[in-house]
């Protein structure tokens, strides 16, 4: 189902991309409207898909989880058989929070949260006994400087506007 967005739309989403816990009235008021409007508009954007499910983002640090690692990997492998057991592995993996697969030199990008190097280890001895790679490399974050989930919808709506 495609959804025209307009202005309207990307305010509301930009308020709940900022925080998705504020109640209809909070966000009516913020963005010049009234309760109602607001709620049809979500539920249309809900059903459109546009809106998928909302969770809660947890501090990693202050639950022990202080190492981030993004693992590169190389493989030799590329029939079907291959990638169906390696994405199992990464979807059943909870430490794996991204992965995606890339076009040039390197296969895959995985980011990988893990409570310290040990744990990075044990992580990456029961990747490589589960499926065969020609190389990894991890890469350990020495500092988040930047970590978002929001989308630029502003900067969207001015570039795609005629100017």
């Amino acid at each position: 189902m495609s959804v025209r967005i307009d202005d309207t739309d990307r305010k509301i989403l930009t308020e709940l991309q900022m925080d998705a816990s504020q109640s209809l009235d909070e966000i009516a008021r913020k963005i010049g409207s009234s309760k109602t409007p607001v709620w049809n508009r979500i539920r249309k954007l809900r059903d459109a898909g546009v809106i998928g499910a909302q969770t809660v983002i947890l501090d990693a640090e202050a639950l022990g989880f202080e190492a981030t690692f993004f693992v590169l990997i190389r493989t030799s492998e590329h029939d079907a058989g291959w990638q169906a057991s390696f994405l199992k592995t990464l979807r059943d993996r909870p430490e794996v929070q991204e992965a995606h697969r890339l076009a040039g030199d390197i296969d895959y990008i995985l980011k990988v949260r893990v409570r310290n190097a040990r744990a990075y280890d044990a992580f990456y001895q029961a990747l490589i006994a589960e499926v065969k790679v020609f190389n990894v490399t991890a890469l350990l974050s020495m500092e988040e400087i930047k970590s978002t989930t929001m989308l630029p919808l502003e900067a969207a709506s001015s570039a795609s506007e005629p100017g």
